[in-house]
């Protein structure tokens, strides 16, 4: 794929270079804007999977940037085009805090009304932005008292801004910050659950899309040589959104292939006059039924890269192990509305120990490991792991704090590999990929499963998507393991194996916390059990006493036949 991508390269220089005509040049240089632009919505788009409507608001920001100072104040390049980055960047952070909170469309929804203000800031400002009519007179590139005229040399300025651009996505994307992206679009409580700060990886992704935006705004108006709203209408961010979608979210060749298709299709149907648009759309639909992954995903299908050698396997380093109580539980409590899900909840996980935790639907078992977890706070109570306080901490916090969970239904990315999932536990804390994958695949050895590593999450059956979830919990090399139903849909081999890898952790020095229905494999497997019901403990003894404790058997496992 890299060969027809790079083959692609150079028959677009040798275009511009030898055969196209000055039209032709500066739709190449607008299609080089865009590309710039599509490159930093991948970043916050494609990888983090927030879809911010306000990318359009960033390109006209960076425009209106270059259109003020350079019109009316006659600053040159070197001085509008930092701060045609700048200014985007820091509305980015500002509007970033409290609508990076929200979730899924009311996200979407927030970010278009950030564009719809800017807008209308701009509409009704008229002594700074000319109002409806914008600024004319903006000057092009210009340093050092020389301004590359239109034609090839804009055409080549802006492009090589868009390679620099793309060469930095591409390593950001390739790195551990964009597998973390990554890791957090397919499952963000996972991704804090292993240890990454959710709200300042999406932050950053946004304000580095902002920064992209900004440039590609501010380039777009030393190409027109004019300002106006239209550079913050909504036409902009549907431009940049179909050029993410139909070249292949996520990947930077895709927001280049994209833009060059988006901008160059309108040219190629325009001797239909009126009709073109009809056919233009129906390309994009074509486009995107037959290539749902995109130019790029179409690529690859078609041309599949080889497979990178599997690294050499390094083991984990020998964490501290200390005897005793590990998690001390006071008082835990956490209700919904009206309902008492967790009330004072008390209990001490000890190292190298296996307390197992039972009862009915409903009774707060899987609030309980949310909680110690940090995806809920509790409203009352104290946890403590080896002395320090992490009641109400976020759940990146306790995770690096020692404290590692997995959950009821596996929560792998179906397109990532085996190994890339479990090396995702290992991004916050190794150097680099190569270290945190050679990690991961010692994990994955241990647990037997090392030989397939290369396939991908969503081929594997569910006994084996367990335990590759708990090769990724045990990469965090956790003081505490909680697992949520980890024989949920096992066979019986598959549990016996299982509660062989579950004593060898104990034995390691890890307090293990087992949620679990079935009696059979939980109960020879744990040395303590505990027993809720209405989310108050019912039950805290050996496990030969669960089946004969009368308020267990009325509670949870009813009287025998």
């Amino acid at each position: 794929m890299r060969s027809v991508l790079a083959s692609g390269a150079v028959a677009l220089i040798a275009y511009a270079l030898l055969y196209a005509s000055p039209y032709g040049l500066r739709v190449l240089t607008v299609a080089g804007v865009y590309a710039l632009a599509a490159t930093g919505f991948q970043l916050v788009f494609g990888l983090a999977g927030a879809l911010s409507l306000a990318h359009g608001a960033f390109f006209g920001v960076g425009a209106y940037a270059t259109g003020i100072l350079g019109s009316q104040l006659g600053w040159s390049f070197p001085a509008t085009f930092p701060v045609s980055l700048a200014l985007p960047v820091l509305l980015a952070l500002l509007v970033g805090l409290p609508v990076l909170r929200l979730e899924s469309h009311y996200f979407a929804l927030a970010t278009l009304g950030i564009a719809q203000v800017v807008l209308l800031l701009a509409v009704n400002t008229p002594d700074l932005t000319g109002g409806a009519n914008g600024l004319a007179g903006v000057p092009g590139i210009a340093a050092f008292g020389a301004t590359l005229p239109r034609g090839l040399p804009l055409a080549a300025a802006v492009w090589a801004i868009v390679a620099l651009g793309g060469l930095l996505a591409w390593r950001l994307a390739r790195g551990r910050w964009g597998r973390a992206l990554t890791l957090l679009r397919d499952d963000p409580l996972a991704a804090a659950a292993l240890g990454l700060d959710v709200g300042r990886l999406r932050l950053q992704a946004f304000a580095l899309s902002a920064l992209y935006a900004g440039a590609a705004g501010a380039l777009a108006v030393h190409t027109q040589r004019v300002v106006s709203p239209e550079v913050l209408e909504f036409p902009v961010m549907v431009s940049i959104l179909t050029i993410a979608v139909v070249g292949g979210r996520g990947r930077v060749a895709g927001a280049v292939l994209g833009a060059l298709l988006l901008i160059h299709l309108p040219e190629w149907f325009r001797f239909l006059e009126r009709s073109y648009l009809i056919l233009y759309g129906g390309a994009l639909l074509a486009a995107i039924v037959l290539a749902p992954h995109g130019l790029t995903g179409l690529l690859e299908r078609l041309l599949p890269p080889k497979p990178r050698p599997p690294p050499a396997p390094l083991p984990l380093p020998a964490p501290a192990v200390a005897d005793g109580p590990v998690l001390r539980v006071e008082g835990l409590a956490k209700a919904f509305g009206g309902v008492r899900a967790v009330d004072g909840v008390s209990f001490t996980l000890q190292s190298s120990r296996i307390t197992g935790l039972i009862g009915p639907n409903g009774s707060g078992k899987t609030t309980v490991i949310n909680l110690l977890s940090g995806l809920e706070r509790p409203d009352a109570g104290r946890v403590d792991l080896l002395g320090r306080d992490l009641s109400g901490a976020r759940a990146d916090r306790i995770a690096r704090a020692g404290i590692a969970r997995t959950f009821q239904s596996a929560g792998l990315p179906e397109d990532s590999t085996v190994l890339e999932a479990v090396a995702a536990a290992r991004l916050e804390r190794d150097a680099s990929i190569a270290t945190a994958e050679a990690h991961a695949l010692s994990v994955l050895a241990r647990l037997g499963v090392a030989d397939r590593a290369r396939e991908r999450c969503g081929t594997l059956p569910a006994g084996l998507r367990r335990r590759v979830e708990l090769a990724r919990a045990l990469a965090r090399q956790p003081r505490v393991l909680l697992l949520d139903e980890p024989a949920a849909g096992l066979t019986d081999a598959e549990k016996a194996e299982l509660s062989g890898h579950l004593r060898a952790i104990a034995a390691d020095g890890v307090a293990v916390l087992v949620v679990e229905h079935d009696m059979g494999f939980l109960l020879p497997l744990a040395d303590r059990v505990l027993a809720l019901d209405q989310g108050r403990v019912l039950y805290d003894g050996a496990p030969a006493g669960v089946p004969h404790d009368p308020a267990v058997v009325e509670a949870y496992l009813g009287a025998p036949a």
